[in-house]
């Protein structure tokens, strides 16, 4: 836990924002950082335009910052022109829209978090060997539009005990699998459900459950009871991000928001933030943390900001292995002096590169 008080802790709150509990985990998590990298480098290799199937991550900021670079956002392979360069989003893609993209000519560059990847791996395996999956995900939701078609007719998805309730009785083996970014909350009644139901139920030896969505969980739960208010910092259509919001809720927080930017925190007349006492913060696993920064400025707390860090995150996802080979063969390009643009080059140290330094280089 990092102090950055700046007044007596026991002064009296001003009417205004008195102090700031800032989470920790919080914002970007790995696979956001890889794929959030793998687009700008892209963006840099190729003359534009380059195309992304469905927004990279699921984050307004940041789907704007690459529109304003060019890049085409698109929800069918068919709108991308033959030849052109596409990324797949982070959240998987359904096998025959990868397929797609690939007889589509053009350089493809799949960036689904590696989590989703295993889920993927899981349902392809339990489904080849004749179990039917329950599936807890959101309908409509991307990872779980795109889990589901790796074998739709062996998968069931639910997302309420009744759900599951209304199942059939399988004459064959049941596995359980899950959406990545479900909150604890979301999962753990469907799944004891599910379990009930189907007491020889397989399920996977490690958790489907994103570890950072976890971990950015917990942390707000660490500073949820101390909090007259707090704000979560991310969109809409961010799973995650509404998990965060419906926890806080859950927690009894007197009032919680959930704001895309400053620009959505209640104002007063005067034109300062409309909320009062000890406010907590947190973001979203796709909301960069210049977000955090300016949200933090709206609030202007009058004892400053104080980080509760509940955990240590150090996962690392690489680029997908085709980029990595393109940045390199632009790197000795560009060695040989043969005219590659500098600003192409791949980073001498791609872990040590956060995504918000490269958003805030796109800008």
């Amino acid at each position: 836990m990092t102090d950055t008080t700046t007044e007596d802790p026991g002064a009296p709150p001003s009417g205004g924002v008195d102090l700031v509990l800032l989470a920790a985990p919080r914002g970007f998590c790995a696979g956001v950082e890889m794929a959030i990298k793998a687009l700008a480098w892209m963006v840099r290799a190729f003359d534009g335009p380059v195309y992304c199937y469905h927004e990279i991550v699921h984050n307004q900021q940041v789907v704007q910052r690459f529109r304003e670079q060019g890049v085409v956002f698109v929800d069918d392979i068919d709108e991308v022109p033959p030849g052109r360069p596409l990324m797949l989003s982070a959240h998987g893609s359904a096998p025959e829209v990868v397929q797609a993209a690939r007889d589509n000519g053009g350089f493809v560059v799949d960036a689904v978090c590696p989590l989703v990847t295993k889920v993927h791996h899981e349902v392809k395996v339990r489904a080849g060997k004749g179990y039917s999956i329950v599936y807890i995900g959101h309908e409509g939701h991307e990872e779980a539009v795109g889990t589901m078609a790796v074998a739709p007719e062996a998968i069931h998805r639910v997302e309420s005990v009744a759900e599951v309730d209304a199942l059939p009785e399988f004459g064959t083996p049941v596995a359980l699998l899950a959406q990545t970014t479900l909150s604890h909350r979301d999962w753990a009644d469907v799944a004891e459900a599910t379990t009930e139901r189907f007491p020889d139920v397989w399920t996977p030896g490690r958790s489907d459950l994103c570890f950072a969505t976890t971990n950015r969980q917990s942390a707000l739960m660490e500073i949820a009871s101390r909090c007259d208010a707090v704000v979560v910092i991310g969109s809409a259509n961010s799973s995650n991000t509404l998990a965060l919001e419906r926890l806080a809720r859950g927690a009894g927080c007197a009032t919680v928001l959930r704001v895309n930017s400053a620009g959505e925190l209640p104002r007063r007349a005067d034109g300062s933030v409309d909320l009062h006492g000890v406010v907590g913060v947190t973001a979203g696993a796709s909301a960069p943390e210049e977000l955090v920064d300016q949200v933090i400025v709206a609030l202007d707390p009058a004892r400053g900001v104080e980080e509760v860090r509940l955990t240590e995150e150090d996962e690392y996802f690489p680029p997908p292995r085709n980029l990595r080979d393109l940045l390199v063969a632009i790197d000795a390009v560009g060695g040989l002096g043969l005219g590659a643009d500098p600003d192409r080059r791949p980073p001498s140290d791609d872990r040590a590169l956060a995504a918000s330094a490269v958003l805030a280089d796109l800008a």
